[in-house]
């Protein structure tokens, strides 16, 4: 019987682990991938056409999942103005449009005075060094609540199967 005990304890333990290997996955990879890593990549931009390729694959992607209105806060009453992903989207799309009114014949300082302005949209300087600016837990939207949710449930699990662990270990 403790034998039982303690590999269904360590089940439960791994479901704890699976669910923020996945949030982390979320988090720090797609996110990244698919608009983070593009939003650095148009703040970093030497010319507007860089910039502009890399600002339409961050809408394109934006749009693609639902990054377009809300708030990332799961309780509404919580809310503030750094949690609104409808302004985020409006400002990157803002954004792009400065960039495609830019001539093509237009001079030098007139490029590196847009893409001067896109780089303090796009980014903060920290203590850290510079990041991207984006909504808290954005790499979560739009399904925050169930992550919150499934985060406590199997972290209520884990806690069951390590007194689980514990138990078989000392009988």
């Amino acid at each position: 019987m403790n034998g039982l005990k303690f590999v269904f304890g360590i089940l439960l333990c791994l479901t704890f682990v699976v669910c923020v290997g996945i949030i982390g996955y979320k988090s720090e990879i797609q996110f990244e991938q698919e608009i983070g890593g593009h939003m650095q990549r148009a703040a970093d931009a030497n010319t507007v056409v860089l910039a502009t390729q890399e600002m339409e694959t961050v809408l394109e992607n934006m749009r693609m999942n639902g990054y377009t209105h809300g708030y990332t806060t799961i309780i509404s009453f919580l809310r503030t103005p750094d949690e609104d992903v409808g302004f985020w989207y409006e400002n990157m799309n803002a954004s792009l449009g400065e960039l495609k009114k830019v001539p093509q014949n237009s001079s030098q300082l007139e490029q590196s005075n847009v893409l001067m302005k896109l780089r303090e949209t796009l980014t903060n300087k920290g203590e850290q060094g510079s990041s991207v600016t984006v909504p808290s837990g954005i790499s979560r939207f739009p399904n925050n609540f169930a992550w919150a949710l499934a985060f406590w449930f199997t972290l209520v699990l884990f806690i069951i199967g390590f007194v689980l662990i514990v138990k078989s270990l000392d009988e």
